[in-house]
């Protein structure tokens, strides 16, 4: 077995770990061992190997070192799993109390034959929480001949008392690259035949374990007869060759429907697996992409890679990139549809269904109707007829000069949005002198004509910036869902400075929530007099209540006397009751959003999308900031 067969004897050997390599290799060399360490990491990335080369560094007879013999008698012992101070433990099989103590009973026994007693102990998260109780004070504090080595591939449900005991090392996965490697040097080493583009298929069916990656080989040896080819190992791993791939995608390219039925029909005599299938398109489209933007990161290894670049001449990039994310929500939708192959079909049909060059044109076309309006309106040419202008300039409130503009521009690209989804339905261009209404938009059903909605909006919104008119002279949104507003204040009062006192106080937890519950009353010399709804009177006890006194001696540099008088707001008339800095807080958080709203609802671009596509403000959606 080529997995047994291979594994590293020594930290040379190793494999894609070297950020773990080097620090161990230095802790053995400059002395500086720790009692416990933990290796994480998924299956088949090393953890028990490293582990295991780690007790051969700490009893090769050669001395504590970074290079073990692997001649010696503790070193072969090791390697064949039967030193008597290794003790490896798998946790799965050992999770009571009662084994863990039993494990635990001769830690404080000298080794029989090593200078180290080595305890590994495999898939550690196993262990009950009990377990993790009585190894905890052992792991804390063993006995200087005793090492413990931990392995798991789920450092989550590790308690962190065992976590903070110990060094933890996170083991990678292996890329695609590093396994199709180091596969490639054991078949030369073995004097295997092989084709070189079998070997990624492998290497991800892996999925970043060199274990696996080795018995997908061993298997694909046993398949094969003794050579690895590339047919063989898709067969093995139910993959769809990549020629019957290449194929519907040349059919796509073409936008020849029957030719891309003909080569489903034909892949479908091999009853193949639909989701692997989709798995392949989007791995060929991946590449493709890869060799039209960044060529340079395309791997050598992949399969068919002369007739993957001759078909990336025929196809723009923005196709590969609208066919990938097809494909990829087909494969999360397959097991929805009733017939996986009509599923199938039915992502190759969208994929014929859509077009993003339109979506360029239709920004084309867009720009320049932006560009006409505004030189137009620079010249001093009437963009639209005198009641057009009136109705935006009285739906905006303060709308004028470039917001008009911009109002006019949107409406002529609203019209070229409709010409785009159903082209006889309206002109390319809107004549200047034609209102638009909700009634002139025609019907929407299908999800291509959702889809140039959703572009036609984006080009609208990205040509007209979303500017709306707001209230205060310094309302400038600050992001695309939030606008800041200034509040107008109140004239300065009595409550007013208590705010501001507040403010001022270095105040936190219980104490601050106090000071801002309570609303100032009145100050006499030293002392200060505040009152405090019942509501809040949990806020008040004497460390709170000192506290704030405290603060308030310092802030007026007195020697303070404060006065908390409990009251029922509800009790006292309107006219007689003083805002607490929450409530002062919590009416201009309301303005804000109060104004927010109208100004939001009052945008030109705004009532243009409501009136155009029949949009509705999300509630909620409008997150004010307050200046």
């Amino acid at each position: 077995m080529l997995a047994r067969k291979w594994r590293p004897a020594n930290f040379q050997e190793l494999v894609g770990q070297e950020h773990v390599q080097r620090a161990l290799i230095n802790a053995l060399d400059d002395d500086r061992l720790h009692h416990a360490y933990l290796f994480t990491g998924t299956r088949g990335v090393g953890k028990t190997t490293i582990a295991r080369i780690f007790a051969k560094s700490l009893n090769c007879e050669t001395g504590v070192t970074s290079t073990p013999c692997g001649v010696c008698s503790a070193c072969r012992e090791i390697a064949e799993g039967r030193y008597v101070d290794l003790i490896e433990v798998d946790a799965a099989s050992r999770t009571g109390v009662d084994d863990t103590r039993e494990l635990l009973e001769n830690v404080q026994y000298a080794p029989s034959r090593g200078r180290y007693k080595v305890y590994l102990i495999d898939e550690v998260h196993m262990f009950s929480k009990s377990s993790f109780n009585a190894l905890l004070k052992t792991l804390e504090e063993p006995p200087p001949h005793v090492k413990f080595l931990l392995a798991t591939t789920d450092p989550e449900k590790l308690p962190v008392t065992i976590l903070s005991r110990c060094l933890q090392f996170n083991l990678k996965r292996l890329p695609v690259s590093l396994i199709v490697n180091h596969l490639q040097h054991i078949l030369h080493e073995e004097n295997i035949e092989f084709n070189i583009s079998a070997l990624p298929l492998i290497a991800a069916g892996a999925d970043g374990s060199m274990r696996d990656a080795l018995s997908l080989l061993d298997q694909a040896l046993a398949f094969g007869g003794g050579s690895i080819r590339e047919d063989e190992v898709r067969d093995m791993l139910g993959t769809v060759s990549r020629e019957r791939v290449l194929v519907i995608l040349q059919a796509l390219f073409n936008r020849d429907a029957s030719a891309v039925m003909r080569a489903v029909t034909v892949l479908a005599e091999f009853s193949p697996d639909y989701e692997n299938v989709l798995a392949e398109i989007l791995s060929v489209l991946h590449h493709m992409n890869l060799a039209k933007v960044v060529p340079d990161a395309l791997d050598e290894f992949i399969s068919c890679k002369t007739a993957l670049l001759e078909m990336c001449e025929q196809v723009e990039a923005e196709d590969l990139q609208l066919f990938y994310q097809i494909a990829l929500i087909g494969r999360r939708d397959l097991p929805l549809a009733p017939d996986a192959r009509a599923g199938f079909e039915m992502v190759l049909l969208r994929m014929l269904a859509f077009r993003p060059q339109a979506s360029q044109k239709l920004t084309s076309v867009a720009s320049d109707n932006l560009l006409s309006a505004n030189n137009r309106s620079s010249s001093g040419s009437p963009v639209s007829p005198p009641d057009t202008r009136q109705a935006s300039s009285a739906n905006t409130g303060t709308t004028t000069g470039r917001g008009a503009e911009n109002v006019i521009a949107g409406k002529q690209q609203a019209a070229v949005a409709r010409a785009a989804i159903n082209p006889t339905s309206a002109p390319a261009t809107m004549p200047p002198g034609q209102p638009l209404t909700s009634q002139s938009v025609a019907a929407e059903s299908s999800s291509q004509q959702t889809t140039a909605v959703a572009s036609t909006l984006h080009q609208v919104r990205e040509a007209t910036p979303y500017e709306p008119q707001l209230p205060a002279a310094e309302n400038v949104p600050a992001s695309n869902n939030e606008v800041a507003l200034s509040v107008d204040k109140p004239q300065a009062s009595s409550e007013l400075d208590w705010c501001h006192i507040v403010q001022e106080l270095s105040l936190g937890g219980l104490v601050k929530q106090l000071a801002i519950n309570c609303a100032f009353k009145q100050r006499q010399a030293n002392r200060l007099v505040v009152q405090l709804d019942q509501e809040h009177r949990h806020l008040l006890n004497p460390k709170t209540r000192q506290r704030l006194q405290q603060a308030l001696g310092e802030y007026f540099d007195i020697d303070a006397e404060l006065e908390i008088n409990i009251i029922n707001r509800n009790n006292k008339p309107a006219r007689d009751i003083i805002e607490t800095p929450a409530q002062v807080t919590e009416r201009k958080q309301q303005q804000c959003q109060q104004q927010a709203e109208q100004a939001v609802g009052r945008d030109s671009f705004v009532q243009l999308l409501k009136e155009t596509f029949d949009a509705e403000i999300i509630p909620g959606s409008i997150k004010p900031t307050m200046k």
